[in-house]
């Protein structure tokens, strides 16, 4: 790619990543690139912002497996709720990883916020991450909301990367299940079968997310002849129509981007309202980059605005 796509403050924190020297997650154990990722996220995130209440527990699964799960609210009262979805590539990423964000959706829209640490490949491949996402939503709105002092009647449903992927199916499956969400929050989401973009080519190599390491995202997470199942794709999804409003937001510089633009024109096409913001050159994951990327915080103020708006109606 081309650096000088980049803004200046993202092309320091690329180029001070590559003068540490450290190996590219595709070359590490799946333990060794969850660490190394999980100490990155300290360095260049925002300092885990203090809140009235963090509460930690356990959400039950369909096959009877507890998965953990840790909730942010800043303020009392029946709030509503996001269920919000961690990224790495359905391999790596937990709850330490996105501690800094959650605390910034929580303060920034003024709504609770229920991360879960859904299980990860190649431990669990494809569809346990969908199957825990999916369980997660049903168990917040049928019983977990109440038992929190949430209000069920006000949920949303979000994530990036990775998460952003499930966090669309999950709003297709709340679809046809009956079950009313305010909004899927969607950053950076990946939404395609195959990595065969002009974005994918564009910026297959230079980025944090290069072509190398997300083929080793899939290598772990799903057998090939699965890619085309739309809970791995949701732009495969045969109708869109009757899905909760979206709100999508971009890095430019990401081989995800042409996947989002699609996902929202799809979207559109269904009638389905999307509120689409892009950010001119960042890179995937720069959402996470606050300490020195000033468009990680209007990103988290974007997505808090766009909570309020969607819980306010």
């Amino acid at each position: 790619m081309n650096p000088d796509a980049l803004t200046p403050a993202t092309r320091s924190v690329l180029q001070r990543i590559h003068r540490a020297g450290r190996p590219p997650l595709h070359t590490l154990a799946v333990e060794e690139a969850r660490l190394a990722y999980e100490i990155g996220a300290e360095i260049m995130d925002l300092p885990r912002a203090p809140l009235a209440r963090i509460e930690d527990l356990q959400v039950p699964a369909r096959d009877g497996a507890s998965l953990r799960a840790r909730l942010y609210a800043n303020s009392p009262g029946r709030l509503p709720v996001l269920l919000y979805l961690h990224g790495g590539g359905f391999t790596i990423g937990n709850l330490e990883t996105h501690d800094s964000l959650c605390r910034q959706l929580a303060l920034q829209s003024g709504a609770a916020v229920l991360a879960l640490d859904y299980r990860r490949a190649p431990e669990h491949r494809f569809p346990v991450a969908v199957n825990d996402a999916w369980d997660a939503l049903q168990w917040l709105a049928e019983e977990g909301a109440a038992a929190l002092g949430l209000d069920a009647r006000r949920l949303a449903v979000g994530g990036d990367s990775a998460g952003g992927t499930l966090a669309a199916v999950c709003a297709l499956l709340a679809r046809d299940a009956g079950l009313p969400l305010a909004l899927q929050l969607l950053f950076n989401p990946g939404t395609a079968a195959q990595t065969n973009s002009d974005s994918h080519r564009r910026y297959a190599s230079g980025v944090l997310l290069d072509h190398p390491l997300i083929e080793w995202f899939f290598e772990h997470y799903i057998d090939p002849a699965q890619r085309d199942d739309w809970r791995f794709a949701p732009l495969l999804a045969a109708d869109h129509h009757g899905t909760a409003p979206a709100w999508i937001g971009l890095a430019e510089c990401d081989p995800l981007v042409d996947e989002g633009l699609a996902y929202g024109d799809v979207l559109r096409a269904a009638g389905v309202p999307v509120q689409l913001e892009l950010w001119r050159g960042v890179v995937h994951d720069f959402i996470k980059m606050g300490r020195s990327v000033p468009e990680a915080r209007l990103a988290h103020a974007a997505a808090g605005r766009a909570l309020q708006e969607a819980f306010a109606t």
